[in-house]
């Protein structure tokens, strides 16, 4: 099953995608419900889907853990920051997540606002899990049971706001604020059957910048499971329908990356008028244009006491 969602009337629906038409569920349908049962509760109504237009996020979100899975990438990225690809041996030990800004989520087509202050915008090419069914210290075992599917999911990063940030030891934060694309759809793990393997799955991942291809990758090269994110994840706690999951973000899957191994800003940071998109095999494709942001008002430094 492939879950999508539109605006109808100003009102935000979800159906049932199949090919170019959405099925309707009623408006008191249960999506985590439908998508863990697989009975949708239809409306009967059936509208136009074309995922070159602007469509809303394909289901509630309740939480973003956005997590760093991909080796090659933070090698590269590493190699940006403090001219070394050398991974840490801490990275290896447990899958490392932050939180970002669920109220941040938008879907395929929504015009992406340049962050107040930035001038070092970047992208990042990733596939997210999100929980169907609530869990608490799940099991690695246990966690495929929690899964209502997987979607596209572009972490945009303002990487000069990122760096200042998290000198002060936390972070990122005000960075990643301004928004997360989710999309098309959310595909059910069935429907995905065919690329999985031992809990990896080999989907062919790309991103273009303005219709130039920028980088690529296949999610197999995961070094943790979704299964084994989740797991982590609700270790001493409850991750709930609507919490996602990112995959971190894959090989050549960013700018800030690339930058680590060519050694400057080149392809460069993305300015206003540039579109982002992503196909990743199975799931879809997303796109996004960056317009100009809001302004950006000042905030004081802090008052010394010493």
């Amino acid at each position: 099953m492939k879950l999508g969602s539109l605006l109808v009337d100003g009102v935000r629906r979800y159906g049932v995608v199949d090919g170019d038409r959405i099925a309707l569920l009623t408006e008191t349908a249960d999506v985590f419900e439908v998508l863990t049962t697989g009975k949708p509760a239809a409306a009967g109504q059936r509208l136009p889907w074309d995922e070159t237009a602007p469509i809303a996020v394909p289901v509630p979100i309740a939480s973003i853990r956005d997590f760093i899975t991909f080796e090659q990438h933070t090698a590269g990225s590493l190699r940006a920051i403090t001219g070394s690809s050398e991974v840490p041996d801490a990275w290896y030990e447990a899958p490392a997540f932050y939180f970002t800004n669920p109220h941040a989520a938008i879907g395929s087509g929504t015009p992406v606002p340049m962050p107040p202050g930035c001038e070092v915008l970047d992208f990042e090419l990733e596939v997210a899990v999100v929980i169907g069914t609530a869990g608490f210290n799940l099991s690695v075992a246990e966690a495929m049971d929690h899964i209502a599917g997987f979607t596209i999911l572009n972490d945009w990063s303002a990487r000069d706001l990122q760096s200042r940030e998290m000198r002060v030891g936390l972070g990122p934060a005000k960075g990643k604020d301004t928004a997360t694309t989710l999309g098309p759809v959310l595909v059910t793990p069935d429907e995905l059957a065919g690329y999985e393997s031992d809990g990896r799955y080999d989907l062919a991942m790309e991103v273009f910048v303005n219709d130039t291809r920028i980088g690529g990758d296949t999610l197999a090269n995961m070094a943790w499971t979704f299964a084994e994110l989740i797991a982590y994840a609700s270790r001493g706690t409850w991750v709930r329908p609507g919490d996602v999951l990112g995959s971190g973000t894959c090989g050549s899957g960013c700018l800030a990356e690339l930058w680590g191994w060519h050694g400057e800003r080149q392809p460069p940071p993305l300015r206003i008028g540039d579109t982002v998109r992503m196909t990743v095999q199975g799931i879809g494709t997303i796109h996004n244009t960056v317009v100009a942001g809001p302004p950006l008002h000042d905030v004081p430094p802090a008052r010394r006491s010493r």
